[in-house]
C-alpha cells in the first residue's frame, strides 16, 4: 500500500513564506525521485520541484530561485520551502513518488494541500 499525506498549506501573504512537508508510506518499490506538483480549477496539474536520491533538483522556471525542495535521507519525506509567494503561486499542491530517477508520478494521488496567497 501506498500513501501521500501533504501538509503545511495555509493562507499568506504575497511576499510570504510557506513550508509544505509530504509523508510517503510505501511498501512495494524503492523511492528514486520525489516531486511536488500544483493544481489550480480548470488546469492540468503541473511539476513544480523534485528531487532525486541523489540530491539533484530541477524546478519549474516560475518558482526558481523563490522555492526550495528538499527531502530526508530515507526518502520517506519531502519538502517545499515556498519563498516571496505570489497570488500565482495559489494551488493545491501535491506530492508523489517514484522508482526512477526522472520523477513521474508513479502512485495515487493525496489529498492535497491548499495554498492560497492574497493580501
Amino acid at each position: 500500500q501506498v500513501q501521500l499525506v501533504e501538509s503545511g498549506g495555509g493562507l499568506v501573504q504575497p511576499g510570504g513564506s510557506l513550508r509544505l512537508s509530504c509523508a510517503a508510506s510505501v511498501r512495494t518499490f524503492t523511492i528514486n525521485a520525489m516531486g511536488w506538483y500544483r493544481q489550480i480549477p480548470g488546469k492540468e496539474r503541473e511539476l513544480v520541484a523534485a528531487i532525486t536520491r541523489g540530491g539533484s533538483t530541477n524546478y519549474a522556471d516560475s518558482v526558481k530561485g523563490r522555492f526550495t525542495i528538499s527531502r530526508d535521507h530515507a526518502m520517506m519525506t519531502v519538502y517545499l520551502q515556498m519563498n516571496s509567494l505570489k497570488p500565482e503561486d495559489t494551488a493545491v499542491y501535491y506530492c508523489n513518488v517514484s522508482p526512477w530517477a526522472t520523477m513521474t508520478p508513479y502512485v495515487t494521488w493525496g489529498q492535497g494541500t491548499q495554498v492560497t496567497v492574497s493580501s
